[in-house]
């Protein structure tokens, strides 16, 4: 098991699964060395679940010792602004993956930091998934597929394959993108929704097949 302590940054739902993901990683291989939440709406101390929170933001940014944070949210926004916050370079970003994830060809995968694999996801080959991508529960990433930094997919997305994906992406629960699809920056895709054709960037798509319903939604 690693020596250096592993913080998750969040205690709500989604953190306390990230939980569940290292637990079941160290179940099965020690790799990590779980302290405690990062949260700055709850005072230092608290258990969650059994772990407790480890103090604010402000303060893990000034740590004299090396750490790692795993960011649990799913708004990509979110995510890019609170990576943006840290500037301590004792801090690193690791990729936590499910002891249950399927990686077809692993060679040909490439993934960044900052990612979360959740549960039963599978991808199939020739995939590159950039900083800070989540997939939640029961994803699949089909052959050729690129996923910018910050996207989110949400449980039961499925992916075919020679998709293109831009950064800070979000997919709600059970959106199913076909093959030879390109996604903008900053899409949002509703849960459900199935993407026939391209989705420009700054919008809103729903339905089946999926339109367009709202643009420059987000805050840039």
């Amino acid at each position: 098991m690693s020596n250096t302590p592993l913080a998750i940054l969040g205690s709500g739902g989604f953190a306390r699964e990230v939980a569940t993901i290292i637990h079941a990683i160290n179940a099965k291989t020690p790799t990590y060395n779980l302290i405690g939440y990062i949260d700055n709406r709850i005072a230092k101390g608290t258990l969650i679940n059994g772990l407790p929170v480890i103090g604010s933001d402000e303060e893990i940014n000034k740590t004299p010792i090396p750490i790692s944070i795993v960011t649990a949210f799913g708004e990509p926004d979110l995510k890019e602004k609170v990576y943006n916050k840290y500037t301590n370079p004792l801090i690193s970003f690791p990729s936590v993956i499910h002891p249950s994830v399927i990686l077809g060809n692993t060679p040909s995968i490439k993934l960044g930091k900052g990612c979360i694999i959740c549960a039963n996801c599978i991808l199939t080959t020739n995939i590159e998934i950039k900083d800070f991508v989540t997939l939640n529960l029961s994803c699949t990433v089909g052959h050729d597929v690129t996923i910018g930094d910050f996207s989110s997919f949400m449980p039961s997305c499925n992916i075919s394959g020679e998709v293109y994906i831009d950064k800070k992406v979000y997919c709600g629960t059970g959106a199913k993108i076909i093959n030879q699809i390109n996604v903008g920056e900053n899409a949002i895709i509703g849960a459900g929704a199935v993407i026939t054709r391209d989705i420009p960037a700054n919008c809103t798509a729903v339905g089946i097949p999926a339109k367009p319903i709202i643009y420059n939604k987000r805050k840039r």
